[in-house]
């Protein structure tokens, strides 16, 4: 399958940005291979026979997406961000509901490869993540968006370096800290153990 331009996607995300009702319809589309395989790396983290199935991820993206006030995207790399954040924020939101009605399960710990490569061991702990991140962007809001770019939204160092209008060192730093202090956060987390309902 031919790979879409940039330009074309750009072209696009500006229009959609200005108001032009039927560019999202012809933005989906053309992203539609990379919004999957963003949702195939959120849903691989999750345990087996999740609920929620991939398509199912990406069109609930879609909906939050059209529905909220962000249409405003310089390039297709922060439209990418944006996305995985909003994926991000349906799988939480789920795993939050599902804790609550289970109430004092006991939580699978969550360890960050040295990679920190999304979907390479199911079962890791999507709400401490989401937590762990938080605490790093009330510190640090850079910090935590690098996080988020690179390792919710597959990102590389240079096109967070875009979004951000940084250099790719910036990032790299960032990046580098960044994990080093949400790791230490997750295994105090985890000794911690599950919060008391």
């Amino acid at each position: 399958m031919k790979e879409t331009p940039a330009h074309e996607i750009t072209q696009l995300l500006k229009a959609w940005s200005e108001g032009e009702p039927t560019a999202l319809d012809k933005l989906v589309p053309l992203v539609y291979r990379e919004l999957q395989r963003m949702a195939r790396r959120y849903m691989a983290q999750e345990r087996p026979g999740h609920t929620l199935q991939t398509t199912a991820l990406v069109h609930e993206a879609y909906v939050r997406l059209v529905d909220s006030a962000q249409t405003s995207f310089e390039n297709r790399a922060e439209f990418f961000a944006v996305c995985a954040q909003v994926m991000r924020h349906i799988l939480v939101d789920w795993a939050r509901a599902r804790r609550a009605l289970k109430r004092g399960g006991q939580l699978a710990p969550l360890e960050l490869d040295e990679a920190l490569a999304v979907g390479e061991e199911p079962g890791r702990d999507l709400v401490a993540l989401d937590d762990a991140l938080k605490a790093l962007t009330a510190q640090d809001p850079r910090k935590g968006q690098v996080v988020e770019l690179r390792f919710f939204g597959g990102l590389s160092v240079e096109e967070a370096a875009a979004v951000l209008k940084v250099s790719p060192e910036t990032v790299m730093r960032d990046w580098k800290l960044a994990k080093s202090w949400l790791r230490r956060e997750l295994r105090g987390a985890n000794k911690r153990g599950a919060p008391p309902n």
